[in-house]
């Protein structure tokens, strides 16, 4: 089988395309801003007409052949294999996840599931209930190692780019191609080492924590109902003041008050027309 590599590099400050020029059949796109994931994702499929697409984040080595994945992609749509640390334990509550609920990014708001990681509702929201050595149909794999068939990303348009510049875009591809009756087939036969958190952590705390909180309300908003939703909002509100005090005491600093301020303002105005909640997916979010 013929494979093309594609590294999408959107706009990134370090030797990240000279490196990748050094290596022979890399197909290289370079962004002269950051476009975002989710954008630079469907930028650089379009560029290849590969029939099977694998995802890779940058901090993710390929241990084993992919070929399991290419069977079960070929037979279901989607399938996902197993991230491992760099002791090459696999990674639980990161590999596999099942679709958030409204309790569960409730409880991720007020930090209970970091405080109580065995709650029920977190157990069953990370697969702390599944065992990652067995096979089988899965809700949510990480985005990070993620193989899915073109014709199904085609028919589901891709990533959604209005959850800009980071986070659930993944969530959401995997959500739509479930309901649209395809399944996610998880073969652990198949690892990959996964260090993890070095994009991440070139971006400002503060601008973490209001990406994480936009991308959070605009998934609410598709998928969740109205009272699901709502409550998600007034969760994003109370959760803000226990949060800006952490981060303040954390950082020792008082920034974090106009982040907080910022969170409130975002998640006000998504409660305030949580009846038209379009508004909200296409235009605040």
């Amino acid at each position: 089988m013929r494979t093309v590599s594609i590294l999408v590099d959107n706009a990134s400050d370090d030797e990240t395309v000279t490196r990748a020029s050094a290596y022979s059949g890399v197909r290289i796109i370079a962004n002269s801003e950051n476009r975002g994931f989710a954008a630079a994702v469907n930028q650089g499929i379009r560029t290849c007409d590969a029939e099977f697409i694998l995802l890779l984040n940058p901090d993710v080595q390929v241990l084993t052949s992919v070929e399991a994945l290419v069977e079960a992609s070929r037979t279901y749509g989607l399938a996902a294999g197993k991230l491992v640390d760099g002791s090459g334990r696999a990674q639980a509550g990161f590999t596999l996840r099942r679709f958030p609920s409204p309790t569960a990014l409730i409880l991720e708001l007020f930090g209970i599931n970091r405080l109580w990681p065995s709650n029920p509702v977190n157990r069953r929201y990370r697969y702390f209930d599944r065992d990652l050595e067995q096979p089988g149909s899965v809700e949510q794999p990480a985005g990070a190692f993620l193989m899915t068939r073109r014709d199904v990303w085609e028919k589901l348009g891709g990533f959604d780019e209005g959850f800009h510049p980071i986070w659930f875009e993944d969530v959401d591809y995997c959500r739509r191609a479930v309901d649209a009756g395809y399944r996610i087939e998880y073969v652990p036969e198949v690892a990959a080492r996964h260090v993890g958190g070095h994009s991440i952590a070139q971006v400002p705390p503060g601008c973490r924590a209001v990406y994480w909180c936009v991308s959070l309300l605009r998934y609410a908003a598709k998928h969740f109902s109205t009272l699901g939703y709502t409550a998600v909002c007034v969760a994003m509100l109370l959760s803000s003041i226990p949060r800006m005090f952490a981060a303040m005491l954390h950082e020792r600093s008082f920034a974090p008050v106009t982040v907080y301020w910022k969170i409130v303002r975002i998640a006000s105005r998504a409660l305030l027309v949580q009846g038209r909640r379009g508004v909200v997916k296409n235009t605040i979010l």
